[in-house]
């Protein structure tokens, strides 16, 4: 697009705009990461710029493609390979959520981190759009795999508790703030205290304001939905102790052209 390179399927072509489209240029190979997506690097940890769409891990035997699997490659291709080949996983993004992932490269950086997360020591701060008026909270919750209708959420939520919590159940905290009020929706960060699988997209969906383009966790809610190829979540802010050197970090990456086109779509509010 005006003799630009154009890979992004949500960005605006605006009047006016000359587009090219040549059938016989090479085809793309799937996953690639460029180059900018590395946020940072060493000999100990890689920090990257994870696209929406993308697995962090495999799942299943034959995912391919997937952030680890981009990673390494990138690596390799930019010839900064390092001592090993392996990246060692210290926690995950679901596939539709972008943002930053930190990898160990070190056995030693893999313990080390890996401690941060139990510990609930890692900084890690979200941004999603979410549907309706978003006020200021702390949420904490007891996180079930099946909370009576076989997803998951917090004990208690979707029936009357009995008895004690289970002791599979998970204690879950996010600090919820609004940042921008938007036509139906609300730009808020997520601020978490512990990381749990869905715990913002489930913690939204039962103060009521479900993730924009969320399908699993939005059964209970009634009101007007705002359509999205995926929900509107993104890893904003990463930060954590630097596994070999003691030194405090912090990594932040804006949020790709589908979800700042999404805010701008949406607009402000007008109430």
């Amino acid at each position: 697009m005006n003799g630009e390179r154009c890979l992004d399927p949500a960005l605006r072509v605006s009047p006016g705009a000359v587009v090219v489209v040549d059938e016989r240029a090479p085809k793309l190979r799937p996953g690639a990461l460029p180059e900018s997506a590395i946020a940072f690097l060493d000999r100990d940890v890689v920090v990257v710029d994870k696209p929406a769409g993308m697995l962090s891990i495999p799942y299943e035997p034959g995912d391919k493609d997937t952030l680890a699997d981009c990673t390494r490659a990138l690596l390799r291709r930019t010839g900064r390979r390092g001592s090993g080949a392996q990246l060692g996983v210290v926690h995950r993004l679901d596939k539709e959520t972008s943002g930053l992932m930190v990898f160990a490269r070190t056995l030693d950086a893999k313990r080390i981190l890996d401690m941060q997360f139990r510990a609930h020591d890692i900084e890690r701060v979200y941004h999603a759009i979410a549907h309706g008026a978003v006020t200021a909270k702390r949420v904490e919750t007891h996180l079930i795999t099946d909370r009576g209708d076989g997803i998951r959420g917090s004990y208690g939520h979707f029936r009357r508790p009995r008895g004690v919590i289970p002791p599979e159940a998970k204690r879950s905290v996010t600090h919820v703030r609004p940042i921008a009020a938007l036509a139906g929706a609300t730009l808020a960060e997520c601020r978490l205290e512990t990381g749990r699988q869905h715990q913002i997209r489930i913690h939204m969906s039962e103060l009521g304001h479900p993730l924009v383009g969320e399908r699993v966790y939005i059964r209970d809610y009634a009101g007007p939905k705002i359509e999205s190829a995926r929900p509107m979540l993104h890893a904003r802010v990463l930060g954590f102790v630097h596994p070999r050197t003691g030194q405090r970090m912090s990594f932040e990456r804006e949020a790709p052209d589908d979800f700042r086109a999404m805010i701008e779509s949406l607009g402000p509010s007008r109430r």
